[in-house]
């Protein structure tokens, strides 16, 4: 079963013969199926069943001619998953393929992060029933919604900012976002100005840890963890929240909108993986598998 199907709602053990009945609800009872040709006479098909408010499990398999004659359905896997209900970003992504199963990463360059985000690609069938390969066309700016599900979070109190700081924060970020798209562009003394900054704010970091707590000088972090491309270690600002019920397990999974470097994007966790209370304006520290959605 995969890792973050407690992330909605399934945190109790479930054994083989249970995970079987899950699945064979998804596809008898399923709210939103895509098929698309997977060429051979092989049809790829993927069935959609919400258990809460945007949560819910993604099954994927193919009909397949079966030795009778007649077509099969075949179970490929099942991916647990939030819907998101906002655009992240409209820079340019590319795709590609992972290597053990039909699935795709999503790779997008936006100058906020400082570094390509990758993220699970929700929508493959749809990817899939592009006219022409979408690496080959004219558009380089999609629509692309981020969501994001973890299963070991916690609340933060804010650091206390008044305006002028805010603004302050807000000309470095949009100075070094500059900076980056410069130096991707070759500007080799935009490349040196990022080389400075950084050794200037490791230094005034290390120095002031010694007498303040780290999470009282970063306001916000974005960076990648593990050995898995699209699993990031986050501290970002909570803009809103909810809560859903899983349908079936009755557990309660928290949603949190969440803004780590700018980047705007959702947070699903199951309730008891998450320590402290949400509110607007805290900060929500933790680790999450990324998910997105883009509009072709």
């Amino acid at each position: 079963m995969h890792e973050y199907m407690r992330a909605i709602g399934f945190s109790g053990g479930i054994t083989r013969e249970k995970f079987k009945k899950l699945v064979s609800l998804v596809v008898r009872d399923s709210d939103e199926s895509r098929v698309v040709s997977g060429g051979e006479g092989i049809l790829r098909i993927e069935y959609r069943k919400f258990f809460g408010d945007k949560i819910g499990l993604i099954v994927r398999g193919t009909f397949e001619a079966a030795e009778s004659g007649e077509d099969e359905f075949f179970i490929d896997y099942t991916v647990p998953f939030l819907k998101a209900t906002a655009i992240s970003s409209t820079e340019k992504i590319t795709f590609e393929r992972y290597a053990e199963k039909e699935c795709y990463a999503g790779i997008c360059d936006d100058y906020r992060l400082g570094m390509p985000l990758i993220f699970y690609l929700q929508n493959m069938n749809e990817y899939l029933s592009q006219s022409e390969p979408v690496e080959q066309r004219a558009i380089d700016i999609f629509h692309l919604s981020l969501s994001a599900l973890s299963t070991n979070g916690a609340i933060m109190m804010p650091i206390e900012k008044n305006k002028e700081e805010e603004e302050l924060m807000k000309k470095r970020r949009r100075k070094r976002e500059d900076l980056i798209r410069k130096a991707r562009l070759g500007d080799e003394s935009a490349v040196e100005n990022m080389t400075i900054e950084d050794m200037d704010t490791y230094s005034l970091v290390q120095k002031q840890s010694k007498t303040e707590d780290v999470f009282s000088l970063v306001d916000t972090y974005f960076m990648p963890i593990g050995i898995e491309c699209d699993h990031y270690s986050i501290l970002g600002e909570i803009k809103d929240y909810s809560e859903s019920i899983n349908k079936l397990t009755g557990e309660e999974i928290v949603i949190l909108d969440v803004v780590a470097n700018d980047m705007f994007f959702d947070v699903c966790i199951n309730r008891k993986d998450l320590k402290g209370e949400p509110e607007i304006g805290r900060r929500f520290k933790g680790e999450i598998w990324m998910q997105g959605e883009v509009t072709f």
